[in-house]
């Protein structure tokens, strides 16, 4: 069924941009999500339908654990930015209270009531009426989990992953409980005048007109994904969202269960490689790598 809520576009540049601006970025770990080796790794050849069916029917002791983020950015104008907003509160104590009855029996989450960006927000100096403006890279459950946290905030998100989200269902990934809310919803049209390439980008969109949060199409994931630049004193922090979920599918190493576009998949991991080799002393932020997000700093200026 879809949604009642109806986004406008965006205009931009929001409101918020300064000259030269550089941001803070914090990595924040909302929780975890238990998956199938196949989850970020997706067997090949010809019997590649029967292993996934094999992990997931079997014990889940070889399943991983694999980290939820949320990102606050702090800009010295626009204040507290958020990209994604990881679980809500609710999946520390009964997932099915925010992912539905469905969600239930699909996923098992693993959570501390600690990690909600409720409570580790005011740990770093911002309270939840302080984000004024939300990036969503898309509408998975796993991160708009947390919507309703933010009533205050303006939500960006690619208006073809809205429309996607608004008639997909949890088969495909989406909860519209999670983000059907009278917000202000506000959808980015990659298609439109003001998108210009950058660094290996062909579709990039500079949110608050000063180069801080640049917003780019890397679609393949879902139709609408997008991943974040972000400028900070020392260099580039690219947050990809699920454009790739570990450094080994960066790498060509592995291939995720879960794509909507395949075509479109290989398009944004190639510019996303071209942006590596341009930009070589970035920091880049796949979302569900468990090995690299335990070694990522606690902010980035």
């Amino acid at each position: 069924m879809p949604v009642g809520t109806v986004p406008k576009p965006a205009v931009l540049p929001l409101r918020g941009g300064l000259l030269d601006a550089a941001v803070r970025v914090h990595p924040i770990l909302t929780g975890e999500i238990h998956a199938p080796p196949a989850h970020t790794d997706r067997p090949s050849g010809r019997l590649a339908g029967a292993r996934v069916a094999a992990q997931l029917l079997s014990s889940r002791g070889n399943w991983n654990w694999l980290p939820v983020p949320a990102f606050l950015v702090e800009h010295p104008q626009a204040g507290a930015v958020l990209i994604d907003t990881g679980f809500h509160p609710t999946c520390a104590i009964d997932a099915g209270a925010n992912l539905g009855r469905a969600g239930r029996l699909l996923y098992q989450l693993r959570m501390e009531p600690e990690q909600a960006l409720r409570t580790q927000l005011p740990a770093r100096g911002v309270e939840l009426r302080d984000v004024r403006l939300v990036v969503m890279t898309h509408l998975h459950f796993d991160h708009a989990s947390a919507v309703s946290e933010f009533p205050g905030a303006t939500f960006v998100v690619d208006r073809h992953e809205w429309a996607a989200a608004s008639n997909g269902g949890l088969r495909r990934g989406y909860h519209a409980q999670q983000f059907d809310h009278a917000f202000d919803w506000r959808t980015l049209d990659f298609e439109g005048e003001n998108v210009r390439s950058f660094s290996g980008f062909a579709r990039s969109l500079d949110l608050l007109g000063d180069g801080s949060v640049r917003v780019v199409s890397t679609r393949g994931h879902t139709v609408g994904h997008q991943s974040v630049i972000l400028r900070t004193r020392h260099g580039e922090v690219l947050v990809l969202g699920d454009a790739a979920y570990t450094q080994a599918e960066l790498g060509g190493r592995a291939r995720p269960l879960v794509v909507q576009d395949e075509h479109l998949r290989r398009r944004s991991l190639q510019e996303i490689a071209r942006y590596r080799a341009q930009t070589p002393d970035a920091l880049v932020i796949p979302s569900h790598d468990g090995e690299l997000f335990p070694q990522l700093s606690g902010f980035y200026e």
